[in-house]
């Protein structure tokens, strides 16, 4: 689209006429991606993680048994949603694989 009107209080197409509001920063920082753990509690940067069952890693003999803690975790866009440290290890996490850690 490049013939669009620029109004004060929204924009229009001019081959269609088509209305809409542009967006603000506000409605974009609630259109975030949440992610959420294996019980449904919401993670946010900087939470620690425990995982949930054994999980071995790809091109790896490793395997994370449950239970084990993760450092300060940091959200991330992708399939991964979680990368952080494990036993030493910087890795990248399916938040379905781990639960919030309380404290």
């Amino acid at each position: 689209m490049t013939e669009v009107l620029e109004l004060p209080d929204h924009l229009e197409c001019l081959t269609c006429g088509h209305e809409w509001k542009p967006a603000t920063q506000a409605e974009e920082a609630v259109a975030e991606r949440i992610v959420k753990d294996a019980y449904g509690n919401v993670l946010i940067n900087g939470d620690i993680v425990a995982m949930i069952k054994d999980l071995k890693l790809k091109g790896s003999s490793e395997v994370l048994k449950v239970g084990t803690k993760s450092k300060p975790i940091r959200l991330v866009d992708g399939d991964h949603e979680i990368s952080c440290k494990m036993d030493g290890m910087a890795i990248g996490l399916k938040a379905c694989f781990v639960k919030k850690v309380a404290g």
